[in-house]
């Protein structure tokens, strides 16, 4: 069943599903986000598919763990996949690979979502559900912007530290739509917390006033972000930085409030140590998503006719580091 919502001029198609069956949750990329937020699905009732690369053999046949501040759950058995052709098609499919294994994509969605059913992106940066969207057309896509310390720290076990809230949004419309709702009342049910809004492009813009000054500083200065709110320099780089995107929201079109700035700082200062996923992914050595967080946004700025001198000398850092750990 489809309906009609009109946003910003544009008519769209957003396709519903029906509220009063239960929903099925596919999760591609059972790592410290997807596997957390499947896990905790699962463990409500839900009824959750993962696919899996190389912990498939473990998680196959000893489940997930998961230490959470909120307390800790083993789930033994899981529906566990390591190809999609396996996989039953599913009412939503949450996209929680890196940003840079995007162009597995078009092979991993189709033979995985359900008729009727949507792709629900829960990734750092911006372009993913551009992405997405190419590939199952803009009315199956939803953005969900995860707040979340989490860690995967071995085979199947995943360390939740701090936070873990969602915010919910559709791609291709503006406003609160029943498709939100209905998953949202499976995530409430899941001790997830959540939250819609109408906007997804401020949402992934806010996102962003957190992940590119502490995911960026994290690498560069090898610091974890206790450190980096410790020092009084690194504390006003931050800030800096974060006015700086700020400002570049404005310039694409996204107003953010004056006080979110305050409002992240004053969370990250609650927040416990916390080696952001970038610092990890450089120091395990693999590819960063220095794209998705930080050249997208850099391009969308320039073509806006801004500029943002701190985000481009980050993002000039971070490339030489990334080719660099990758020869290495």
């Amino acid at each position: 069943m489809c309906h009609s919502n009109e946003a910003d001029g544009e008519t769209n198609d957003v396709i519903t599903f029906d509220l009063m069956e239960p929903r099925s949750y596919a999760i591609i990329g059972t790592g410290a986000l997807g596997g957390f937020y499947g896990a905790r699905l699962q463990r409500a009732g839900c009824d959750v598919h993962f696919l899996l690369h190389t912990d498939y053999e473990h998680v196959a046949r000893h489940g997930l763990i998961c230490e959470s501040k909120d307390g800790d759950f083993a789930l033994p058995r899981v529906n566990a996949y390591r190809d999609v052709r396996d996989m039953p098609r599913c009412d939503v499919v949450v996209v929680a690979l890196k940003a840079m294994q995007n162009h597995l994509l078009p092979e991993l969605l189709p033979p995985v979502v359900k008729d009727g059913g949507a792709v629900l992106v829960m990734q750092n940066g911006l372009g993913g559900d551009e992405e997405v969207a190419k590939i199952v057309g803009p009315q199956r896509v939803m953005g969900g912007l995860c707040f979340l310390c989490s860690n995967k720290v071995g085979p199947g076990h995943i360390r939740h530290l701090d936070y873990g809230h969602v915010v919910l949004s559709e791609f291709s419309q503006r406003g609160v739509s029943e498709r939100m709702r209905g998953i949202a009342d499976d995530f409430q049910r899941a001790a997830i917390p959540i939250q819609l809004a109408e906007d997804l492009a401020i949402g992934r813009w806010q996102k962003l006033v957190w992940n590119i000054p502490y995911n960026g500083l994290s690498v560069i200065l090898n610091a974890t972000t206790a450190e980096l709110m410790a020092d009084p320099h690194t504390r006003v780089l931050a800030e800096q930085i974060m006015w700086e995107v700020v400002t570049d929201a404005a310039a694409c079109g996204r107003c953010i409030a004056p006080d979110f700035v305050q409002e992240m700082l004053d969370r990250t200062d609650r927040m416990k140590p916390y080696r952001t996923s970038m610092k990890i992914d450089f120091d395990e050595r693999r590819p960063m998503e220095v794209e998705a967080i930080f050249g997208n946004p850099l391009r969308a700025t320039q073509q806006a006719g801004a500029k943002s001198p701190l985000i481009e000398t980050l993002y000039r850092h971070l490339k030489f580091l990334d080719a660099r750990n990758r020869v290495a």
